[in-house]
């Protein structure tokens, strides 16, 4: 079972925002869409580039590669867009009392 571990207070990412954390050798990018937190796999499923360099959409939940410009959906990790075809994986977000806690 997974267990869950506190990466920020959530005023540290504000709407629209996204920041990276590793989590046992895992690269994670935590993104707050419109107050509602998701967490994926940092590194683009089509070329090394981090995610958290990109651009979050606020109103789509989706970010962009920096790289390429691969929207990716932050609910599934599913690409929305070339030239990536491959999802992100996905990681369970919670919110206990001001702290952002992702499952690892």
């Amino acid at each position: 079972m997974a267990e869950f571990v506190s990466v920020a207070k959530v005023d540290q990412i504000p709407d629209g925002t996204v920041q990276a954390f590793e989590l046992n050798g895992e690269m994670i990018a935590v993104v707050n869409c419109d107050g509602q937190f998701y967490a994926v796999n940092n590194i683009c499923s089509h070329a090394y580039a981090e995610l958290h360099e990109g651009e979050v959409d606020t109103e789509e939940c989706t970010i962009e590669c920096p790289l390429h410009g691969s929207m990716f959906d932050l609910q599934s990790g599913r690409p929305r867009s070339l030239p990536a075809v491959t999802p992100i994986a996905t990681y369970a977000v919670q919110i206990v009392g001001d702290e952002v806690q992702v499952a690892v």
